[in-house]
């Protein structure tokens, strides 16, 4: 059977990601950090499905624990890696401080890095058709058209970026490193609802996206993408254009 990792699988997008993966036959490791609970209802969700689930801790701003953690996951191939996991936070501009800003960047760009790294040559073994394949996520304002007070978070993103890039010739051709990048798709927890509406209503769309959208983009990218790499895809409904 075909495995696949998903790093930050408790709840939202990583949750659909897992679960949209397993419907398609993978067995899975999954991650979490705070919320263990979520990342285990999570994994008997999959199960259910009739595939393999492994819940592992991981904090992605300890970048000496990533490297363990790809050996603790055992030797055999690795299908597929899921990077959902990232660090959001806003910080005006004034308000920034050092030790906060290199956390973005290390949690948002060097983990993802150093992750796959230590996962290439599992990576490099797949036998899916296409080859291995890695999926993170970026953001469309990381590319563009930055927001206002998120300056650290928007840096780490565009460095996430560039790896996917870098990446993408790096590995090739056995693995194929993608990027998707989205409006939003889950807002975070704690948005005001005026920035909500603000922000929805420039989307031609006319609504946000949901986690679904991006699970069936990654899974798109991991089995039916293979001439796709070093890619950075859009997912915003046409926000992009306004």
């Amino acid at each position: 059977m075909p495995r696949a990792v998903v790093i930050g699988a408790a709840r939202r997008v990583g949750r659909a990601v897992a679960l949209e993966l397993a419907r398609d036959g993978f067995d899975l490791v999954l991650t979490h950090r705070a919320d263990r609970d979520g990342a285990m209802d999570t994994a008997e969700q999959v199960r259910r499905m009739g595939r393999a689930a492994d819940v592992r801790f991981l904090d992605l701003a300890d970048l000496g624990s990533l490297a363990p953690f790809a050996d603790a996951c055992g030797a055999g191939a690795v299908d597929a890696m899921a990077i959902v996991a990232s660090s959001y936070e806003r910080t005006p501009f004034g308000s920034i401080a050092a030790e906060s800003a290199e956390r973005e960047v290390r949690v948002n760009a060097l983990a993802p890095l150093l992750l796959v790294q230590a996962f290439t040559e599992r990576l490099a073994a797949s036998r899916l058709e296409g080859g291995g394949a890695v999926v993170v996520f970026g953001d469309i304002h990381a590319a563009g058209r930055p927001r206002r007070d998120f300056a650290p978070y928007l840096m780490s993103k565009a460095a996430l970026h560039g790896m996917v890039e870098s990446l993408a010739l790096e590995l090739a051709p056995r693995v194929r490193v993608n990027a998707i990048a989205p409006g939003v798709v889950a807002w975070p927890d704690g948005t005001p609802e005026p920035e909500r509406v603000a922000y929805e209503s420039r989307i031609p769309l006319a609504r946000p996206g949901t986690p679904d959208d991006a699970a069936r983009l990654v899974r798109t990218l991991v089995r039916d993408m293979h001439y796709v790499t070093g890619s950075v895809l859009r997912l915003d409904g046409g926000r992009w254009l306004r």
